[in-house]
């Protein structure tokens, strides 16, 4: 979800290239043939082509491709400002409020193709205490380090997202319960097996998960209910997924 500035729309570079071209219309065959190309096509005889049909003409053409430019250019704006809005402010993954929105769009799917798919719930463990005992930025040192993990070990099509605080969320679309375990297990086990440097000290992050797999009966809240209910019982049960000794 990186946000990436709006390059210049080749539209807009061929306008300011007709506009050099102007000047000089009389003495470049070329622009005389764009011209007489774009009349042609415009349905005006070539014996109507006077200079100041050329002109107007030009004009014309001129104007068409600075509305295609501030067109490229609003849509940028706008796709940027999407970005924005979708984004946690921290890390760069969905936030609460886009990835509902992505859960509901997966649970629209599953009813309609019958395929299930998974969401699940991760919550890092001990974060209290590491902002405690070496403040706020080293937890957000540990959260950036999940959500980057999340992003790198998930398919392009699944989602990741930042629920809250410390929890997180991630959609696997198509993936049933049984494989969906085995995946939590795996992301849990991503996450633990590299220590987070922060300053002289070197973060252990570990997390707890549940999961749930909708079937499309479901809206996004009930889902996120019952993967969170799911994450609660594991860690009131001490269970706590760890990268294996």
């Amino acid at each position: 979800m990186k946000i990436e500035g709006t390059r210049t729309s080749r539209v807009g570079v061929a306008g300011r290239a007709g506009s050099a071209k102007r000047g000089n219309a009389s003495a470049a065959p070329s622009s005389s043939h764009q011209v007489h190309d774009s009349a042609a096509v415009m349905g005006i005889p070539e014996a109507e082509l006077t200079p100041k049909v050329r002109m107007a003409i030009m004009a014309l053409m001129e104007e068409v491709a600075r509305l295609r430019e501030e067109l490229n250019n609003s849509r940028g704006r706008i796709q940027h400002l999407e970005r924005l809005a979708d984004q946690d402010s921290l890390v760069p993954v969905y936030n609460r409020r886009a990835f509902v929105r992505e859960l509901t769009r997966a649970i629209s799917m599953t009813e309609r193709y019958g395929a299930p798919s998974t969401v699940i719930y991760f919550d890092v463990n001990n974060m209290k205490q590491i902002n405690d005992s070496l403040g706020h930025p080293a937890g957000d040192a540990a959260l950036r380090h999940v959500a980057d993990t999340l992003l790198e070990q998930v398919r392009d099509s699944d989602i990741v997202g930042r629920l809250g605080g410390d929890e997180f969320g991630v959609i696997l679309y198509q993936i049933d319960a049984e494989v969906a375990h085995d995946k939590s297990i795996q992301l849990a086990h991503e996450i633990a097996k590299e220590r987070v440097s922060f300053n002289d000290e070197e973060l252990e992050i570990n997390v707890t998960f549940g999961a749930y797999t909708f079937n499309g009966v479901e809206d996004a809240g009930q889902a996120l209910a019952e993967a969170d209910k799911a994450m609660y019982a594991s860690k009131q049960g001490g269970l706590r997924e760890k990268a294996p000794q």
